[in-house]
């Protein structure tokens, strides 16, 4: 994209070293700053694997929540232009797809763009993901002629060795690598983890922008997401969207989840249920369920006010937005 048809509108483009790191987190942080600078922004989820059909429209789960959150004007599907349902990449490999992804890219970042100061591009996990239908992140990030922040998480070599491996692949195709965000730093037991992570990336020639801290409020599901994802019985209370971190933090019982299918007895299910306190039933034994609510993925939906709030404030405290700005 280049010329006439290149839209004035600057860019950053999000990418992770993997599932889960905190991606969505750097996304919603970073737009509110950009924001609230008083830049006009625009979002593009280029391709999207987890995604909602709204009014017809399939459109990825992170370009939805943006959109509600920030009130953004642009239409879904050019917020997602491309959508990788079921069997799609087994389609792809076998060449029964004649979509121009890349040209659907291009044309929805074009819209997008109009009239914005600043467009954030989401990837879709590692620099590599979406290589099978030629359109990994590093390549759209190229397409697009947008700089890169690799988004990685809490620890020391970890962290390093993925982001390391991750800017060389988009080095390879010729993306400058603006830097790495850590997400969920523990700074509370490691306050000289930003330090140590500064200097190992520094020896590879890349910039530590920030270390977004460790929060057990943003790790935990709420219990509507535990009831969502673990087949059982409600006995009593609400699935509510309460994360289930409040009552760690407040030291209290938010709820209870009964395993191994043992009904309790009358008298109890009656004392549970006058406090209504949060009661669930499944049937599989404590080992196995607790396996299960650990490996629940925690997304941030919209109406996750306290949970977004929460996000914005510690971004804002971890990256210097203008300065940020400066280097685009």
């Amino acid at each position: 994209m280049t010329g006439r048809d290149d839209p004035a509108a600057r860019r950053i483009f999000l990418a992770a070293t993997g599932q889960n790191r905190g991606k969505t987190t750097a996304s919603l942080g970073l737009i509110a700053g950009i924001m609230g600078t008083g830049h006009r922004l625009g979002f593009l989820k280029p391709v999207g694997q987890r995604y909602l059909v709204i009014d017809g429209t399939r459109a990825d789960e992170d370009a939805v929540l943006v959109r509600e959150v920030f009130d953004l004007p642009d239409a879904l599907n050019d917020m997602s232009p491309v959508t990788l349902p079921r069997h799609f990449t087994t389609d792809f490999v076998m060449g029964r797809v004649s979509e121009d992804l890349a040209g659907q890219v291009e044309r929805a970042f074009r819209r997008v763009a109009a009239g914005k100061d600043l467009v954030v591009i989401e990837g879709t996990g590692h620099a590599g993901v979406g290589a099978v239908v030629g359109m990994s992140n590093a390549s759209v990030a190229a397409l697009l002629g947008s700089k890169v922040i690799i988004v990685s998480e809490g620890g020391v070599g970890r962290p390093i060795d993925e982001i390391v491996l991750n800017a060389s692949l988009f080095e390879q195709h010729g993306v400058q690598v603006l830097g790495a965000i850590v997400n969920k730093v523990e700074m509370d037991t490691h306050a000289d983890l930003p330090e140590i992570l500064r200097r190992g990336l520094a020896q590879h020639g890349i910039e530590l922008i920030g270390c977004i801290p460790y929060s057990e409020f943003l790790a935990n599901p709420s219990l509507e997401l535990i009831v969502t994802h673990l087949q059982g019985e409600l006995l009593a209370g609400e699935a509510t969207p309460i994360l289930a971190s409040i009552a760690v933090r407040g030291q209290l019982v938010m709820g209870l989840i009964l395993t191994g299918g043992f009904r309790p007895s009358g008298a109890v299910l009656r004392r549970l249920r006058d406090a209504n306190l949060f009661t669930y039933l499944v049937e599989t034994d404590t080992y196995t369920t607790a396996q299960a609510a650990n490996a629940i993925l925690v997304k941030t939906h919209p109406t996750d006010t306290e949970k977004i709030a929460t996000i914005i404030d510690l971004v804002d405290g971890a990256i210097d937005t203008n300065a940020l700005l400066e280097r685009l």
